[in-house]
């Protein structure tokens, strides 16, 4: 039985598209009405993955999958273009949609006043197509094409505030790092199709190829090479080290963008490469892992990083990067990707709703500072209520949302990887201690500097309370006692079994976590250390383990250098050539013009001079013969 709104999937991204268009051609005029085109454009986008994900909720549910635009014939080969609707895309188009939308609503009240606010509707709209049209490509030539795609948005909208210096080089910064992750994906693709059967690079045909191992030309090592390579692209987009640098600084874009990008898109797109390829990393048991070594060293990595900054988004910057780790670690435990989409499902709610409560506190106090906040709570009750929620979602606190998704990937790692379990661990104790520390300094205690703060307008606090009530209770959906939605993402039994052991570790080190923020953060006046007065430690976790100097060092500068060379080079000796060869062209030219100045005398002499010429190079000629 197939689902009858999976046949209209197209139109999800096409909403988008044409609000992009609407949009553009408005320019900037009629400011609210262009707002309201983006909400509407989302809001049709939204109903209709609601619609097809309600579609697939029954029993036997198959996918759809329309292949039949033909875009390249080449010999025997021919690339279709088309769409696909699984499980999977399903979720994904949701959660998406739905993020996407709320961002749109929340923007409304925050982006008012700002003078291109038609351009950044625009801009998210031509996002959200992108990120869309990559969930349900049928294949992974056309998930490449919106792949890119989502790059360069994810440029024009976290450099969206280009006279600012800081969000132009954020914005190349984040262009040129996922290039790198986007050239491994490329060069996967490639090998991919060189040895797929009949060069198919469809979804389904690659399920089939690698469903019971490496088979046909795929020997153990190329499977390997295809899955690693597959994986730098995810590392790209999803931050995951060493190609994590671009995250926190795209905090840098309008705040909701921060959400946008955190939450439901571009870091969700590594992770949903990941799982939509899964096939091929199970078959490659030394791919699956340095997946999770690489994620759950990302998670412990990023989580320590977080609990020394003091830009408000730079905390929940590194924060998003610890999660991805998470998600990562997750896939490359290798029991199913369903951990790892669940903590996506759950994660997409409470840091959209993290970030978006971050705009309302800068929106009202003029900073992102956490130093220069505090006593908020008496004035903006909503703002902390919903951030306090997602904060203790975040922290894995029962019975909230990240709770049940971290203890499911806790308990997967309990059983087959030791180290990766206790790395989770105690990554989950950093995130709970930052979370606390964000939360005492920013509400409780006295203000630190000069603001008059104010709760947000309801376009901004709606969003909220809508997010907060997920990030309660989204969790419910896969719990040691209910794993529907393992089974219905997978499509084959998914039975968890209640670790009680998990339970109550990952439940102490969320409590500790809080614990020891609150003794060092919640109670009376902080102090906070300087670069001068500053510990080695606190020092070395504030700039970051020095990756942006280290990367300065060894790749910028010598590149640099390397370009000034070719910058004499090309100065000096290519258009110096050039140069010479124009002098030497104007030089002939002068000298003809001076010749050839009318004067019968001259031309008399000029022929005697050629005569003589001619006559010695004759008797030359017969002198040396």
């Amino acid at each position: 039985m197939v689902s009858d709104y999976s046949q209209y999937a197209w139109l999800v991204p096409l909403f988008p598209l044409f609000a992009f268009f609407i949009l553009i051609a408005m320019g900037r005029q009629w400011k609210a009405v262009g707002s309201l085109v983006g909400i509407i454009a989302m809001l049709a986008s939204f109903v209709m993955s609601l619609l097809i994900f309600l579609g697939r909720m029954g029993d036997h549910v198959a996918d759809y999958a329309w292949k039949d635009w033909t875009w390249i014939t080449a010999g025997g080969f021919n690339l279709t273009m088309g769409f696909e609707v699984t499980n999977l895309n399903a979720l994904m188009l949701v959660i998406v949609t739905f993020v996407a939308l709320l961002v749109n609503i929340y923007s409304r009240g925050y982006m008012h006043g700002d003078e291109r606010m038609n351009v950044f509707f625009a801009y998210i709209a031509l996002f959200s197509f992108s990120m869309l049209g990559l969930v349900i490509s049928s294949n992974l030539i056309e998930l490449y094409i919106f792949w890119e795609l989502v790059g360069v948005c994810s440029f024009l909208l976290i450099g969206f505030w280009f006279h600012k210096p800081e969000a132009r080089a954020a914005a190349k910064k984040a262009f040129i790092v996922t290039r790198i992750g986007d050239v491994g994906l490329l060069i996967g693709i490639l090998l991919l199709f060189w040895y797929m059967p009949n060069h198919s690079l469809d979804f389904s045909d690659i399920h089939n190829a690698f469903a019971g191992g490496a088979v046909g030309e795929f020997t153990v090592g190329l499977t390997a090479a295809i899955a690693i390579l597959i994986f730098v692209g995810a590392m790209g987009k999803s931050g995951q080290f060493p190609l994590h640098t671009w995250l926190p600084d795209a905090m840098e874009g309008p705040t909701p963008i921060s959400a946008l990008i955190h939450a439901a898109t571009m870091v969700a797109a590594g992770v949903y490469l990941v799982a939509r390829t899964y096939d091929i990393f199970l078959a490659s048991p030394d791919a699956l892992m340095v997946v999770a070594i690489v994620g759950g060293f990302t998670a412990i990595f990023a989580a320590t990083i977080g609990v020394a900054q003091n830009d408000i988004k730079r905390v929940l910057a590194y924060s998003t990067v610890s999660q991805l780790g998470y998600m990562m670690m997750a896939l490359g435990i290798g029991v199913s990707y369903a951990s790892g989409m669940f903590h996506l499902f759950t994660h997409a709610f409470f840091k959209a709703l993290l970030f978006l409560a971050a705009g309302s506190i800068i929106h009202a106090t003029g900073t992102q500072d956490i130093r220069q906040m505090g006593g908020l709570s008496g004035k903006m009750k909503v703002t902390m209520t919903t951030f306090a929620i997602g904060a203790l979602a975040l922290a894995g606190i029962v019975p909230f949302a990240g709770f049940w998704s971290k203890d499911v990937i806790l308990a997967e790692a309990w059983d087959h990887n030791q180290i990766l379990f206790w790395v989770g661990l105690v990554a989950a104790f950093f995130t709970a201690f930052y979370m606390a520390r964000l939360f005492f300094l920013v509400f409780v205690g006295k203000k630190r500097s000069d603001y008059e703060a104010h709760e947000s307008p309801v376009s901004m606090t709606f969003p909220l309370v809508v997010l907060a009530i997920l990030a309660v209770g989204a969790g419910f959906i896969m719990t040691p006692f209910n794993s529907w939605f393992g089974t219905w993402i997978t499509g084959h039994e998914h039975v968890e079994v209640a670790n009680y052991t998990v339970m109550i570790l990952s439940t102490l080190a969320g409590v500790l976590g809080i614990g020891l923020g609150y003794v060092k953060y919640g109670r009376g006046a902080v102090q906070f250390p300087s670069d001068a007065n500053a510990n080695w430690l606190y020092t070395l976790v504030h700039r970051k383990y020095y990756i942006d100097e280290i990367y300065d060092y060894i790749i910028v500068k010598p590149i640099s250098y390397i370009g000034w060379l070719l910058k004499l080079f090309d100065h000096y000796v290519v258009d110096g050539l050039v140069r010479l060869v124009a002098a030497s062209v104007n030089g002939l030219g002068r000298l003809s013009s001076r010749l050839q100045n009318g004067q019968l005398q001259r031309y008399g002499l000029i022929m005697v001079f050629g005569i003589v010429i001619i006559t010695l190079a004759i008797v030359g000629r017969r002198f040396f013969e």
